[in-house]
Order: C-alpha cells, then sequence, then structure tokens
C-alpha cells in the first residue's frame, strides 16, 4: 500500500490489537470498495495490511532500540547503574554508622 493511499493512515488509525481486528477492518475496506465483489479484493487488502503492520512495528522498534541506544550512552550500561545504585547504598550505610558512632559518644 503507498504511504500517501488514505487505507494505509486509516487501518494505523484503527490501533487493531490482535489478528481479529485486523482481519474485520480488512473485510470492512473491501465492502467499501466493492459492494457485490468484495471478497475478490481480500487477499490484496489482508497482504497490504500485513506490510503496513510490519511497516509500523519495524518503525517503533527502530525508535526503542534509538532510546536504547541513547540511554546507554547517557546513562551507560546495566552493569554500570547496578554498580552505581549499589556504590550509592554502602555510602549510605557507611554514613550511617558514622552517624550512629558519633551520636555514642
Amino acid at each position: 500500500m503507498e504511504r500517501q493511499n488514505p487505507l494505509r493512515q486509516q487501518l494505523i488509525d484503527t490501533r487493531c490489537q490482535n489478528a481479529d481486528e485486523v482481519s474485520a477492518w480488512v473485510k470492512e475496506a473491501c465492502k467499501r470498495k466493492a459492494k457485490e465483489k468484495y471478497r475478490e479484493f481480500y487477499p490484496e487488502y489482508s497482504a497490504n495490511a500485513a506490510l503496513v503492520l510490519i511497516t509500523v512495528a519495524c518503525s517503533l522498534l527502530n525508535t526503542h532500540v534509538n532510546r536504547l541506544a541513547e540511554d546507554f550512552e547517557n546513562e551507560g550500561g546495566f552493569t554500570e547503574r547496578l554498580y552505581k545504585v549499589r556504590k550509592e547504598k554502602r555510602e549510605e550505610k557507611e554514613k550511617s554508622k558514622r552517624s550512629e558512632r558519633s551520636e555514642h559518644r
């Protein structure tokens, strides 16, 4: 389906949650296209719907991967963040022990 095709955007805007909803959208779109021979368009519309959904999924995955890469660059990886949290906890414990000692003196 071409990017400018209104059906493409309509399918995206429908935000189908599962295959049954996509199937229902395809049936309705085919019925609107040709009142009497709408079953002829099922394979074409179904294939195009699958391609549109794959494109949307790839776009979402690219956005997610780019965000993860940006977070990794700015905040480090899991090991670095874990080390930072553990180090802060250790420092808090040591600080609390020092304050307890000074209170007892």
